[in-house]
C-alpha cells in the first residue's frame, strides 16, 4: 500500500496555485475601456501557467478576455492589457477573473470599481 501511494504521489503533476491577480487598473479610452492586470502565477512551463484573464459584469456577462499565449516563468509578476471593453452605462463595477491552464477559470473574481 505505501509502495502504490508513492507511485501516485510521483505520477502526479505539479500543479501550481491558481493564479492571482495582483493589480486592475482601468481607464475610459474611446469608445471603451482599457484595462491593465497584473497577475503572478507559479507558471512551471507549457504544462501549467496562467493563460488569461476576462472582464466580467457582476452578474457573470463577459464583457472582454485578455488570452495569454506563452508561459511567464522568468517574469512574475507580469501586466497585459486589453483596449475595447465595451462596459454598458451605468456599471459602477466590474470582476476580473484569471486562468490557469490546467485548473480553468478562477471561481472567485477580483470586484473592481469603475471611476
Amino acid at each position: 500500500m505505501r509502495y502504490a501511494l508513492v507511485l501516485l504521489v510521483v505520477a502526479a503533476p505539479g500543479l501550481a496555485d491558481p493564479p492571482v491577480i495582483e493589480a486592475v487598473e482601468a481607464d475610459p479610452a474611446g469608445a471603451g475601456w482599457r484595462f491593465s492586470v497584473t497577475l503572478s502565477h507559479g507558471d512551471t512551463g507549457w504544462d501549467d501557467y496562467a493563460d488569461g484573464w476576462r472582464v466580467e459584469t457582476p452578474g457573470g456577462e463577459i464583457l472582454g478576455t485578455r488570452e495569454l499565449l506563452h508561459p511567464h516563468v522568468e517574469e512574475q509578476p507580469f501586466t497585459r492589457s486589453l483596449s475595447g471593453v465595451a462596459v454598458p452605462e451605468g456599471l459602477t463595477e466590474v470582476v476580473v477573473r484569471a486562468r490557469d491552464s490546467v485548473g480553468g477559470w478562477a471561481d472567485a473574481g477580483t470586484v473592481f470599481p469603475l471611476e
